[in-house]
């Protein structure tokens, strides 16, 4: 009797350490929402986690532009690349983008730090996942004649087969202490 008892207090420990496992492997399966986003029909589509190789690919991004490396840069920008800039400005198309910085690196030394990088996807308004990276910059800028400026900067970055379709550029400039 004390052996069927002990089995039976035995087999009901073992069957109640399966039942977690299984919880915990049907949500592995399902995306993170992490998020919402609000679309121009009212409609609200989740935000999930994204693919964490676009951190690689704005890493290598920022190091071409600190590298002065334009080549880089278009060989990650896609064709349709635009950028959208604090000032309320666009920059529409690689030529424009390369013009552009090629005049900033002749007058002056910007230089980019990653602080930290978030990824997600979410569905556009056709019902497209569409793939993100949101990142915290800072930019230190040296002009010709050494005066030195900082800018926390937040890119918002939308990708397309692995490369960078559109920035999205918001700044504030370092506090005052």
């Amino acid at each position: 009797m004390k052996n069927i008892l002990l089995i039976t207090i035995l087999s009901l420990v073992l069957i109640s350490c399966d039942k977690p496992l299984e919880k915990q492997t049907e949500k592995a399966n399902k995306p993170t929402v992490i998020g919402s986003a609000m679309m121009d029909d009212g409609k609200i589509n989740p935000i999930i986690g994204g693919d964490l190789n676009t951190e690689k690919v704005w890493l290598a991004y920022i190091q071409a532009h600190n590298d002065r490396n334009l080549d880089k840069i278009t060989e990650i920008n896609a064709t349709e690349w635009e950028a959208y800039l604090p000032d309320g400005g666009l920059v529409k198309g690689q030529d424009a983008q390369i013009e552009l910085l090629n005049t900033w690196f002749k007058t002056s030394n910007p230089k980019w730090k990653v602080q930290w990088m978030i990824t997600n996807n979410s569905k556009n308004e056709e019902g497209i996942m569409t793939q993100w990276l949101t990142t915290g910059n800072d930019l230190t800028d040296t002009d010709q004649e050494g005066n030195e400026t900082i800018e926390h900067q937040v890119h918002d970055i939308q990708f397309i087969d692995g490369k960078i379709k559109k920035i999205n550029i918001y700044t504030r400039s370092k506090t005052e202490k």
